[in-house]
């Protein structure tokens, strides 16, 4: 049987109200009750509806992340970056995977404003600036996560994408490689834009004659780089690239193991190989995979903080946080 407050209040002889004060506001009660009202929470196993308090006085314990890949393990790790923030406040991170699809993401953010959530972090899919804008205008405050927003009309945490992009592509530039090809997509994702954008910068700010092909996949996993490798695969060996910026890590990982199908190592002999997020396994492949890193547990920690500011302020200001990538150099590019 579940123990209520009036039960404690009964118990204890005391009101209802009086037990209230000593869970919540003990500094109004005298010392009598307080003892006798906790030698009755102890007698009957009373556990507190913590939640249910916080949603009568108007603050949620809970805050919503939608994601857009909950199997990528970049994901993963901001997630955890927020998680590890949200448990210092006794929140809770109530997580909605998208998978790239607007229909869900659609659904989740309404999910969680029927659900009085504290607020929203969100690594959004396309452009939702009208629909955040409403969650707004509902009191509900938003921060996107590895995405920024040039508009300055929501706060944001994430990496400067197109800086990374350069990185990798200069790494590859100094390697001698000169037939770049870049695999990613879908490019409705600003992050696998602005990562194209520095690419194609850094070729033709290099003066080196170097080309870069563009090679669109329909998601950034392993599964579609395992597909855009073997496509590289059945070209004659003098039409293939010398050398290869993946999206993201999952890309790479499924690139590298088509380019060592049939026990051919053309990696990074023939074909050098560079990623972006840096996850555990590119260290961890066949071959390890140069990659650009990202600090996803800060980005995590940067954005819940950064939310529960703004929740406990409305007028404050919304501001972009900004980390630079970090070239990581592996076998797959020496």
């Amino acid at each position: 049987m579940v123990v209520s407050i009036r039960d404690v209040a009964r118990e204890a002889g005391v009101s209802v109200g009086t037990v209230s004060n000593v869970l919540n506001k003990p500094d109004e009660v005298s010392a009598d009750s307080i003892a006798r009202v906790q030698t009755a929470i102890e007698k009957l196993g009373y556990v507190r509806n913590d939640a249910a308090r916080r949603l009568r006085a108007g603050v949620s314990s809970t805050v919503g992340f939608i994601v857009l890949d909950g199997r990528n393990p970049f994901i993963n790790e901001v997630v955890r970056g927020a998680e590890d923030e949200a448990s210092r406040h006794g929140i809770a991170i109530l997580v909605g995977n998208t998978d790239e699809d607007p229909a869900r993401e659609e659904m989740y953010l309404d999910l969680f404003a029927e659900q009085q959530v504290r607020g929203v972090l969100i690594s959004p899919y396309g452009d939702i600036t009208r629909r955040l804008q409403r969650l707004r205008e509902r009191e509900v405050p938003v921060v996107l996560v590895d995405r920024m927003n040039p508009e300055g009309r929501f706060s944001a945490v994430a990496t400067d994408s197109v800086a990374g992009g350069r990185m990798a592509v200069e790494h590859l530039l100094a390697q001698r490689r000169r037939r770049l090809a870049f695999v990613g997509g879908p490019f409705d994702m600003r992050q696998v834009r602005d990562r194209l954008d520095g690419a194609r910068w850094a070729v033709d700010e290099s003066g080196t004659g170097a080309t870069l092909e563009v090679i669109t996949t329909s998601a950034l996993s392993v599964e579609e780089g395992v597909a855009a490798g073997r496509r590289l695969m059945e070209r004659p060996p003098a039409q293939r690239p010398d050398a290869v910026f993946a999206g993201n890590d999952l890309v790479a990982l499924g690139l590298l193991q088509s380019l060592a199908e049939g026990g051919s190592l053309l990696v990074p002999d023939r074909i050098a190989l560079i990623g972006f997020d840096d996850i555990s396994f590119a260290a961890a492949a066949a071959v390890p995979i140069s990659s650009m890193r990202q600090p996803a547990r800060a980005i995590g920690q940067t954005a819940l903080r950064i939310l529960l500011e703004e929740a406990g302020d409305p007028a404050l200001i919304p501001r972009q946080t900004v980390f630079r990538p970090e070239l990581v150099v592996r076998a797959s590019t020496r």
